[in-house]
């Protein structure tokens, strides 16, 4: 790895590293938010480096839609062994059995927008008062506009009008109870600085983001896996003749519902970011639920969304 690559990861680590030191440092109960994509398994390393040799000083938080790949689900566990970190699980499940959320039916229906009442609902009953996200400026025009410390008010709302500046390096974690703030460490990192540094520190990831044969769909431009058959039995009919074996990966990891995958023939790290190199579209192109208008993140971020 050429030398000036190694100085840019390395001041991204630095960066990265000390905002998670200052969350611990300024928040009483921070969590961080663990997908088991590459962005929250990063995030999750580095929490581990900066706290090191004390074990992460917060617990990880799944929110889970219930439509998970089985391979992010066995990844997670595995790697939450690895990290000897504490995991928290919030279910969607649960919310709509309580009647806190109403499941969405239809050709489009997902679970992915429902997962922002079950975040607050596990950030109250956590009692958290910051919670770290894998988020970067590059991914979506929505998180471009977010600060490495986002305040939220106390229904966990985010005004994008209304932020505080953070001139030098200095960040503002006051605020009133009730409120919290979301902390994104990764916000300078673009997806081929994350690709980069998992090759350099050699970071396990689920074998997803890896070119496989799987049976998908085409639906609203996008390729989609199947689900296991008891949760695919709750979505509409898949006409059988629509179902194709084709070798795929992810560039994102999420619910399978919204989550499209790219065809594709890398199997290796440089072969992905060979792959990433010279891609035109963005990796939430592939995310059904951000095409469902021009402001689907902004929208659901300003609701309480990661």
């Amino acid at each position: 790895m050429p030398s000036y690559l190694v100085n840019h990861l390395a001041q991204l680590e630095a960066e990265a590293i000390y905002v998670l030191r200052e969350t611990a440092a300024q928040f009483q109960r921070p969590i961080l938010l663990f997908s088991g994509g590459k962005d929250s398994i990063v995030m999750t390393w580095l929490a581990r480096k900066a706290f090191y040799p004390a074990r992460i000083p917060f617990p990880l938080v799944h929110i889970d839609t219930g439509h998970n790949f089985i391979e992010t689900i066995e990844f997670r566990d595995q790697f939450i062994k690895l990290m000897e970190a504490d995991l928290k699980v919030g279910l969607v499940e649960d919310s709509i059995r309580q009647g806190r959320a109403v499941e969405e039916t239809g050709p489009n229906a997902s679970r992915n927008k429902l997962q922002t009442v079950t975040l607050l609902d596990t950030l109250a009953a956590l009692q958290a008062d910051a919670a770290l996200g894998g988020g970067r400026r590059d991914e979506e025009k929505a998180r471009a506009k977010e600060r490495f410390f986002s305040h939220r008010n106390a229904f966990g709302e985010w005004d994008p009008k209304n932020q505080r500046p953070e001139l030098w390096n200095i960040f503002n974690g006051r605020k009133n109870h009730g409120e919290h703030f979301r902390v994104f460490p990764l916000s300078n990192w673009t997806e081929m600085d994350v690709w980069q540094y998992i090759k350099q520190q050699n970071i396990p990831l689920p074998s997803l983001y890896f070119a496989h044969d799987r049976k998908v769909f085409w639906h609203n431009g996008v390729w989609l896996a199947l689900l296991g058959e008891q949760e695919q039995s709750r979505l509409p009919k898949i006409d059988p003749r629509a179902i194709v074996t084709k070798r795929v990966r992810f560039r994102t990891v999420g619910d399978v519902t919204c989550t499209g995958a790219v065809e594709s023939s890398a199997s290796t790290l440089d072969h992905i970011i060979d792959e990433v190199a010279a891609a035109r579209v963005t990796e939430r192109g592939g995310r059904a639920d951000d095409r469902r208008s021009e402001t689907a993140m902004e929208d659901r971020k300003k609701e309480g969304y990661f």
